[in-house]
């Protein structure tokens, strides 16, 4: 469905991805993990148009998505939760989750789909008038997830679902990812803990250097001595 092909990318001069190739299933939870300045970040900012291509092909469902902007992009179907979750702090709740829906114009199912996000996140329900600036960390990517998910995405990208969180946070939030792929969301994920990525993603990538250097199934290198030994600090 979404196919990243020899994508090269940076930012000026500097390069940041080099020749990175990468496929997304319909329905497939795929998993992208790597050291800190690896290139994933860069690579979730180039899907969503907010980073050009220097070379290669992106595809969704077939068609070419070079060089469309950030907006079309959510139009096509791919969604995204950026780093830091970067909301609108002086903004509500509610209106944080609508922002994800400004290109929607189906009223019903705009308010169908924030119902499903409160009970999805309850605690957002309790704070839906309060400034997001002011919520948990934890709460804070609930918010974002709730925010993507509410451009009805066929592809939600996650950019490192567990930074600066508590364990408890973690493990809520993971346990609602794999809710949402089970209703049939795709889910590329760019995660810092390593072991959490691959027991969410059916597939995983390595990234090093700006360079894919490993991929497969999941639960194939949650058991690769390489893999444990460089991100798991196992031997």
């Amino acid at each position: 469905m979404l196919s990243l092909a020899a994508v090269s990318a940076g930012y000026g001069s500097f390069r940041a991805l080099f020749d990175v190739s990468l496929d997304v299933n319909a329905g497939e939870a795929v998993g992208v993990i790597g050291p800190n300045g690896a290139g994933k970040t860069t690579m979730m900012r180039v899907i969503s148009g907010l980073v050009p291509l220097v070379s290669g092909a992106m595809t969704f469902d077939g068609r070419s998505i070079n060089g469309l902007s950030a907006h079309r992009i959510v139009e096509r179907g791919i969604a995204h939760v950026p780093e830091n979750r970067r909301l609108f702090p002086r903004l509500s709740v509610d209106d944080n989750l609508l922002m994800g829906a400004y290109l929607r114009t189906d009223k019903l199912g705009i308010a169908a789909d924030l119902e499903r996000i409160y009970a999805m996140f309850p605690i957002l329900a309790e704070r839906q008038r309060q400034d997001a600036g002011t919520l948990s960390g934890g709460e804070q990517q609930m918010c974002a997830i709730g925010r993507g998910l509410m451009a009805a995405p066929r592809v939600l990208l996650i950019d490192e679902l567990s930074l600066g969180l508590a364990p408890r946070a973690v493990e809520l939030l993971s346990e609602t990812l794999r809710k949402v792929n089970a209703t049939g969301v795709a889910i590329l994920l760019v995660e810092q803990d390593v072991m959490n990525a691959l027991e969410l993603a059916n597939r995983a990538y390595v990234i090093d250097h700006g360079r894919v250097t490993k991929s497969g199934p999941a639960i194939g290198l949650a058991s690769d001595p390489a893999i444990c030994e460089a991100y798991m600090g196992l031997s």
